[in-house]
């Protein structure tokens, strides 16, 4: 577990003084958050070169969708295709749409996800999308953004959530 939070820490130190400032906190992910993701059903994956663990990358089935969640590479591989290997193999992963949250001033965060095939949603599904699928403060919905795979219109942003608080759908996919 130290391993993984070595990486996402050291990565995750590029949205210092990028994200709000009351949004920052040292270490960005502390080992009991860590510990409460994967109990809650974060299955992370991680990519080894030359025998140490440089990336890391999370997901989370919730109800009918997949979340990616914790992307993070170490700061000294990035830009050499880890991060593309690991959502390749998180994309190939299940049927049900995708999403990612993340923050909306992390242009180059968003930029690699636009590069894999995922779609800003609509402003408007932005804060009912994490407040259906993540456990998120309000002041973080404020400032995220939501991307999908495949594309969500607003009106099929709503049709998902709909869908999955629909209890047939939940009882039927346990």
């Amino acid at each position: 577990m130290s391993v993984i939070l070595a990486v996402i820490n050291a990565a995750a130190d590029a949205y210092r003084g990028v994200i709000p400032a009351d949004r920052w906190r040292e270490p960005y992910m502390p080992v009991e958050e860590l510990r409460i993701e994967m109990a809650g059903g974060v299955v992370f994956s991680g990519y080894v070169q030359d025998g140490s663990l440089v990336g890391v990358m999370g997901i989370q089935q919730v109800r009918n969708v997949s979340l990616i969640r914790h992307a993070y590479v170490r700061p000294d591989v990035q830009g050499r295709g880890v991060g593309s290997k690991l959502i390749a193999d998180l994309q190939s992963a299940g049927d049900h749409p995708c999403l990612i949250g993340t923050w909306a001033a992390a242009i180059w965060a968003i930029e690699f996800y636009k590069r894999h095939g995922f779609n800003l949603v609509p402003h408007e599904a932005i804060g009912p999308l994490l407040r259906a699928y993540w456990n998120v403060p309000g002041r973080q919905i404020d400032t995220s953004v939501v991307l999908a795979l495949p594309a969500l219109s607003a009106s099929a942003a709503s049709q998902l959530i709909a869908a999955s608080l629909d209890l047939r759908y939940v009882f039927a996919a346990r």
